[in-house]
């Protein structure tokens, strides 16, 4: 049984239903991705609290983040699959509701385990409801002007998530309790998940098989390779502990069958054509070092500043908000360079720049002052960041076949959240291994909080002594594969002319 289109719809010319109410639309859709992404930071701020709350040890307390990051990276190939083919609106909501009922059932966490479960399942919720989210800008306006003011408000609602969540979170963690930055983002989705039916249309489903086995075995390789990172990084364990060479084993054999599938697959769920280019691999792999060595940055920094420096958590909130003020400038000045510069040259720049940053924070002591020493160190790597974005999206698209773009857009993301988890689990465990031994030698000479303090810094010095070299090989990357020129992406989207 069919109905006749309500008054209040249109046809696009794709033949798809478009409501006149658009703005509507944009908001829900623009709503949605800000709740995803913010979560990763928000979570940042309240760290300390959760750590004291719950007993998380120093290198534990990675999986809070590790444990989210790593489930929406490793599922959100698989989520925009799914929306081509059961409907994007009805996973959309199905995203957005899982986000929130995950997010209000980790707000009630009585333990370690119950909230890294909720953090995997908030994972989920975001790998549905992110690229669906997208998709939908696509299908909801029409190409031209109205879909371009869409991306744009839709990349800007994605770039300021991050200093959102910072913010967000300290009022939040200050003002309530760390349980309200996962309690804040239920009410919201419900609101969302009831307005969806009435702003958008269902979008024509597409054929094809879901690799739902791909999409788990390739996770599951990934949180085998950072559990053997973490687990290393426990003194009582350690590289050569039966549990870490297992951990490792199990993610070599686990990724190799992932591999191997995609080569196999006739709808692969990451086509292994996308890597014949050389330019592309260096985009995909400048982006998966810089993830991890900025999201170890934050990580590290936040707790730096409540820890040892002293702020409060709305303190620390605001001290990271030049970073997004910097990456926003950067990202539109670079977006005009592209035309100009070769896209090489501008990745080099800006990992050199995020590895200078990094290099700097490393002689962070317990008496560093925020304005003298983190300031300027989170602003070149800020500065770095916003000269990477834009020439590294273009050098993953350019060229590419018409019906790969958005998975190769897609796998920007997915090397970006996969990075930041791998990379954050490496670097645990140089902090890890570090802590352990400045904490031996001063715990008989200082206080048990001073050691405390003194040990913290000195195992974030040294992970961001190796976070500056991950940089350093990103740049190595960048000037050795990526080829495209300024005349190639003149006329892309999102570049002047």
């Amino acid at each position: 049984m069919t109905t006749a289109p309500s008054p209040d719809l249109t046809r696009s010319p794709s033949g798809q239903r478009a409501h006149v109410h658009p703005n509507l639309a944009l908001a829900v859709i623009a709503s949605a991705q800000l709740m995803v992404v913010l979560d990763a930071t928000i979570v940042n701020i309240a760290l300390p609290h959760m750590q004291r709350a719950l007993h998380f040890t120093n290198t534990n307390l990675a999986w809070v983040l590790n444990s989210y990051t790593l489930v929406f990276g490793g599922l959100l190939l698989l989520g925009g699959r799914a929306g081509d083919l059961f409907g994007r609106r009805r996973m959309f909501m199905t995203g957005v509701l899982i986000f929130a009922g995950a997010s209000l059932a980790g707000g009630f966490a009585w333990n370690q385990a119950w909230l890294l479960a909720m953090r995997a399942l908030q994972g989920v919720g975001g790998a549905i409801a992110s690229p669906t989210a997208l998709a939908l800008v696509t299908t909801t306006f029409d190409e031209g002007p109205q879909r371009n003011r869409a991306f744009g408000v839709y990349a800007a609602v994605s770039g300021a998530g991050a200093a959102i969540g910072l913010i967000l979170g300290g009022l939040l963690t200050e003002w309530l309790s760390w349980r309200w930055v996962l309690f804040v983002n239920a009410p919201i989705g419900v609101a969302l998940a009831i307005a969806i039916p009435f702003v958008l249309d269902e979008s024509p489903r597409s054929g094809g098989r879901l690799a739902a086995t791909d999409a788990f075995t390739s996770t599951l390789g990934m949180a085998a390779l950072v559990y053997g990172f973490i687990h290393a990084a426990n003194p009582a364990a350690g590289w050569s502990d039966p549990q870490t060479i297992a951990s490792f084993a199990i993610a070599a054999v686990l990724l190799t069958t992932f591999v191997v599938m995609q080569s196999r697959s006739a709808q692969p769920l990451m086509p292994l054509r996308l890597f014949r280019n050389p330019t592309r691999v260096g985009a995909y792999s400048v982006m998966l070092i810089v993830g991890a060595a900025v999201f170890a940055m934050f990580f590290f920094l936040t707790q730096y500043v409540q820890k040892v420096t002293g702020f409060s958590p709305i303190q620390a909130g605001f001290a990271f908000l030049p970073v997004s003020l910097v990456i926003v400038v950067a990202a539109q000045i670079t977006s005009r360079l592209v035309t100009k510069v070769p896209a090489r040259a501008l990745i080099g720049g800006g990992t050199l720049f995020a590895g200078a940053g990094l290099l700097s924070l490393s002689t962070l002591d317990v008496g560093s002052s925020y304005a003298g020493h983190v300031l300027p160190s989170i602003l070149l790597i800020a500065l770095g960041m916003g000269m990477t974005f834009v020439p590294i999206t273009l050098a993953a698209v350019t060229g590419v076949r018409a019906e790969d773009t958005g998975i190769a857009s897609a796998m920007l993301n997915v090397g970006q959240q996969v990075g930041g988890t791998i990379g954050l689990a490496s670097l645990i465990t140089v902090f890890g291994h570090a802590f352990a031994s400045d904490f031996k030698a001063h715990a008989r000479t200082l206080s048990p909080q001073a050691a405390q303090m003194h040990a913290f810094t000195h195992g974030a010095d040294m992970a961001f002594i190796v976070g500056a070299l991950f940089c350093a090989v990103g740049f190595v990357l960048a000037v050795s594969l990526i080829r495209i020129r300024p005349e190639d992406v003149r006329g892309a989207p999102g570049v002047p002319g």
